[in-house]
């Protein structure tokens, strides 16, 4: 344990010697953890958790037609807008949670939940058990196991496809295009009015979620979310490929089951309740990185947080800013997501010239 310990201690100072194969990684590895504040400190950390209750508090008083202070007596506000509320703050820390550790995994920072087909398979579940009248199951068990079924079949087919980071978006692209349109058959030729109201749900929506759907999803996710933090120090290895991985005493095999086990938990619970919202896995983990930095662990809980807010954020606008139509939050993120998409992409292309 000792001498597992020193290794990675290792990771946290510079290269002299090695091929260039694990130069490469180390690379890779430090432009998705780059680390311009190498500490954290309380101070800074309370002042982040202040600034999200602000933030919280003047979301939950956002109305159509203005602000109020919420009033916790009113029913409305009780049976609507706080769940609401609270599950836009589940919704987004699950999905910047699981992009952190699923970026460490791929090794790509351009790995989202959505891009790599892990949502499009919880959607796909969650609408087959709808149509088979199979609900009864739980939608967030089946939204978990589609996402994970899709998580592991992507782990499959890059190892034996290769290509790699392109060959890995063009993958998740197809499962997730494959998915979607399974997806759309089973809505179409469905006689529920209830199943084909489900294309609201996913496009991204948080405006019919109650107290029940939030209760069901939230254990799942935060079981997820834990696990995902539990890994950090061995997603930290991962970063520098899988050989120097192993050379550094990590398992592997079981890291890459845990963590597709944990994103599935995080996701299958976020798709259970919101649908398929786009980008916010990706944007969120790497906008962490690029400003504060520090190890997978630290990363995955900064952006749990700011996922969260920023969710929140994203639907305040969006309930408010078609008012009295109430529009899903899944496309406003589907706007900021490709711009965000297309300048990393481009900094990447930098950064390897």
């Amino acid at each position: 344990m000792h001498e597992r310990a020193s290794s990675r201690d290792a990771l946290t100072r510079p290269v002299s010697t090695g091929a260039d194969k694990t130069r490469d990684a180390s690379s890779q590895a430090a432009f998705v953890t780059s680390n311009p504040i190498s500490r954290g400190r309380p101070v800074a950390w309370l002042a982040g958790l202040a600034t999200a209750v602000l933030i919280v508090w003047i979301c939950l008083g956002v109305q159509g037609d203005g602000w109020a202070v919420p009033d916790w007596s009113d029913p409305i506000f009780l049976g609507l807008r706080l769940p609401r509320v609270l599950s836009a703050l589940l919704v987004g820390a699950a999905l910047a949670a699981a992009g952190a550790a699923l970026q460490a995994l791929f090794r790509n920072p351009l790995a989202d939940p959505t891009l790599i087909g892990t949502s499009s398979g919880a959607a796909l579940a969650v609408v087959s058990v709808m149509a088979l009248g199979l609900s009864g199951i739980g939608l967030p068990l089946a939204a978990f196991g589609g996402g994970l079924l899709a998580t592991w079949l992507l782990l499959g087919l890059a190892r034996v496809l290769g290509g790699g980071d392109i060959g890995l978006l063009l993958l998740g692209l197809v499962l997730a295009t494959f998915s979607g349109s399974i997806t759309g058959l089973l809505m179409f030729n469905s006689d529920d009015m209830a199943l084909r109201s489900a294309m609201v749900w996913l496009s991204g929506h948080l405006g019919t979620v109650g107290h029940t759907p939030f209760a069901l999803a939230a254990p799942v996710a935060f079981v997820g979310i834990a696990l995902l933090l539990a890994l950090g120090r061995d997603l930290d290895c991962m970063l520098l490929g899988e050989d120097d991985a192993r050379a550094l005493g990590v398992n592997v095999g079981r890291v890459r089951v845990l963590t597709a086990l944990g994103a599935a938990l995080a996701v299958g619970a976020a798709v259970s309740i919101a649908g398929i919202i786009a980008f916010v896995g990706m944007m969120v983990p790497n906008a962490c990185a690029l400003v504060l930095g520090g190890g997978r662990r630290r990363l995955i809980a900064v952006s749990t947080l700011v996922g969260a807010v920023f969710l929140l954020v994203l639907d305040t606008l969006a309930r408010s800013a078609a008012y009295p139509l109430d529009m899903p939050v899944g496309l406003l993120a589907g706007l900021a997501g490709p711009v965000f998409f297309f300048w990393l992409l481009r900094r990447r292309a930098r950064g390897a010239a």
